[in-house]
């Protein structure tokens, strides 16, 4: 492993460095080779407690804290530390995050027995976690989420001299402690345990992918797919971008990885830079509600509301489907008023060719849906789904050397019934066909080569759960301050006495606090405290508790185009060489559906495959679904028509504000809104029409 660590960090992308704060790389020397070790082994310990599960989930959490903390200070102390004294600082700061989670390790049973009673040696252990999280969470996530977390903290700690309604009735040292450094309630959560069991394989498995060749097969699927549609370049992004967004969960990333490609080909296309960035940031976000393995708040979404991942990906299907359809409906409105065609069908690749030729990869996604739908945990879908990855990319090389294509076949074939044995014998016969294809690579050169990249994928896996799991991990000090201090029920009662006269104005206060939290704090810690704050409230106020949860879950995402941070947009911004404030604008603009969608299945939870309404009792569900969805569809259309200003020729002002007004009436739920909706979208229509008629007449 020589000089395996560096070689791995040239093809690190820049999402590490936007959104970890961290430069690429793993360090130079023996201390890079250190790092890189240890983010080997920390992937290595996940997969083998996912796979057995031997070990109780307190240790699991513990050690996975451990691991997040000393991984991100070693890397900090190597890419980013300049003296002696700072790199010594940061050793010393991931030795004693790794040191709390072997403490946890060691006096598991003994810290449960003397829960409530707490030795010396225990408030020191918990005193270190808590310093520990806040110093590489402030260091790999920036100040905003420290900073909220400390203000939780703080109240925490002295909430019994605040004023009025919101003074607590006061805690002692050792309960402060035991409350966020010991037990599921503070920073071994929820969250920690979602991270450490199912995120950080998915995210592993989205590594994995990409080194196997994913990102490229998307990329050709959506070049001669679509590339030769009106506005071409950037229905590719939109396309390629859905398609990332089934194996990764990050936005930032899916920007920076898909974008590379596609932002310059927009641009050299016709598109404005601030345009093909805005695109390319929309459609990136959209990954994260893009079944079937979305982004990591799913997973926390599925544990929080103690409901299959099934029912959050049904939950999703429909807005997500709007989502890049507005984005479809949008560049093609763009494209048409710039006169801007589709690429030259000669330069585009077949598409199903492209299939044909990697269908193999396909196969490991196919895979993971299956088990997902077919009622499997997560955790071992994706275990499963990552052992297919990793058998794909081993059996490579071995069927490369076998001579006769039909040979080649019968040992695909062969080595598929030996994965497929997992489901009858689980897990052990799949690691021992992953096992024997080691042995085999291990023995000639190309196989050997192979075995490095599979070592590589292990290592960047770690890397990149990085910012989810110290996100994570910190969020765990918010919810623990919600749960002892019970003040969320204090906010709760103010969105109910606030929803009893105004449920939309309910709505708007949440979706400004989804916005404004998105402005410092990545999505994950956003829905995780706005969901437990306005998430029951909603509910008692009548929204359905998933329809609650997807509505927080949506504008967090949202957050990542709003100025004035907007991290996707400005992450765009080096790639499309544009102001990221300038590509923020275009991506709101593309993003409507993501504004609308949640507010609409509020009113009618249907959209999201929820309960159903009064149509539903008069016509049955599927008409109900129908409708919503046809309704929804001709908003998004007429809005965007509004905005662009052009349909096949352009619009004039009276059909875009008449337009506008159609699209508000369809997504009102209120008495003959819908009737109005439709009746002012056939006069846009008949006046749009009209108008063209006369002109080619006049043309004529």
């Amino acid at each position: 492993m020589t000089d395996t660590a560096s070689h791995a960090s040239a093809g690190a992308s820049a999402h590490e460095e936007v959104h970890e704060g961290l430069p690429p790389g793993w360090g130079e020397g023996l201390n890079g080779r250190i790092a890189y070790g240890v983010a080997l082994v920390f992937s290595l310990f996940q997969l083998f407690v996912a796979a057995y599960g031997t070990l109780p989930s307190q240790i699991i959490r513990a050690l996975h804290v451990g691991f997040l903390i000393l991984l991100g200070a070693i890397l900090v102390a190597n890419l980013v530390s300049r003296s002696r004294a700072g790199k010594l600082g940061w050793w010393l700061t991931g030795l004693a995050g790794m040191g709390t989670g072997i403490y946890n390790w060691v006096f598991y049973e003994d810290i449960i027995q003397r829960t409530g009673y707490l030795t010396t040696a225990d408030l020191v252990a918990g005193t270190v976690l808590i310093a520990v999280v806040f110093i590489a969470a402030r260091k790999l996530m920036g100040w905003p989420l420290a900073i909220i977390a400390a203000m939780f903290l703080a109240y925490a700690a002295f909430g019994e001299y605040a004023p009025g309604v919101f003074q607590t009735r006061g805690y002692d040292y050792a309960q402060l402690v035991e409350n966020f450094a010991f037990g599921t309630e503070g920073i071994y959560g929820t969250p920690i345990y979602v991270s450490s069991s199912y995120i950080f394989i998915f995210v592993v498995f989205a590594a994995f992918l990409e080194r196997a060749g994913m990102l490229n097969l998307f990329n050709d699927f959506a070049l001669g797919l679509v590339g030769g549609k009106r506005g071409g370049p950037a229905q590719v992004a939109v396309l390629s971008s859905a398609l990332m967004g089934t194996i990764s969960g990050s936005g930032v990333a899916n920007v920076v990885a898909s974008g590379q490609f596609t932002i310059p080909m927009m641009k050299k296309f016709g598109f404005k830079p601030a345009f093909a960035g805005g695109v390319e940031a929309t459609a990136s976000m959209g990954g994260q509600i893009m079944p079937p393995v979305m982004g990591a708040v799913a997973f926390i979404m599925a544990e929080t509301l103690n409901v299959p991942y099934a029912d959050i990906v049904k939950a999703a299907i429909i807005p997500a489907c709007l989502y890049f359809g507005v984005v479809f409906w949008m560049v093609w409105l763009e494209a048409g008023r710039l006169g801007l065609k589709g690429l030259p069908k000669a330069e585009l690749p077949n598409p199903w060719k492209a299939v044909r030729d990697q269908w193999p990869l396909v196969l490991p996604l196919a895979a993971l849906v299956f088990l997902l739908f077919s009622g499997y945990t997560p955790i071992f879908a994706g275990t499963m789904g990552l052992g297919l990855v990793v058998v794909l990319i081993l059996g490579g090389p071995l069927a490369a050397r076998i001579g006769p294509t039909a040979f080649r076949v019968v040992f695909w074939l062969a080595l598929g019934l030996g994965c497929a044995a997992f489901l009858e014998y689980g897990v052990k016969a799949l690691f021992i066909v992953i096992g024997l294809l080691v042995v085999a690579c291990a023995v000639f050169k190309g196989g050997r080569e192979t075995l490095v990249i599979v070592r590589d994928a292990l290592a960047q896996g770690a890397r990149n759960a990085l910012p989810v799991g110290m996100a994570c991990a910190i969020v765990g000090i918010v919810i623990g301050t919600l749960t002892l201090t019970g003040i969320a029920s204090t906010f709760i009662g103010a969105i109910i006495d606030i929803g009893h006269n105004n449920l939309f104005l309910s709505l708007v206060l949440t979706m400004l606090t989804c916005l404004v939290l998105g402005m410092g704090i990545p999505t994950i810690p956003n829905y995780i405290i706005t969901s437990s704050l306005a998430g029951p409230a909603l509910l008692e106020l009548g929204v359905p508790l998933m329809v609650s949860h997807m509505f927080v879950f949506y504008f967090g995402i949202m957050a990542d185009l709003t100025p004035p941070v907007a991290l996707a947009c400005f992450a765009a911004g080096p790639i499309a060489k544009a102001p990221g404030l300038k590509i923020s604008i275009q991506a709101i603009r593309m993003a409507a559906a993501g504004f609308i969608v949640p507010f609409m299945a509020v009113y009618t939870p249907s959209l999201m495959l929820q309960d159903g309404g009064a149509i539903a009792a008069s016509f049955g569900y599927p008409v109900e679904v129908a409708y919503v969805v046809v309704k929804t569809m001709l908003a998004i259309a007429l809005w965007g028509v509004a905005v662009v200003g052009y349909f096949n020729a352009p619009v004039s002002w009276i059909e875009r504000a008449l337009a506008f007004a159609a699209g508000v009436s369809l997504i009102m739920a209120m008495p003959v809104s819908d009737e109005l909706g439709f009746a002012l979208a056939v006069l846009v229509a008949v006046l749009y029409w009209l108008r063209n008629r006369g002109l080619a007449r006049a043309a004529a």
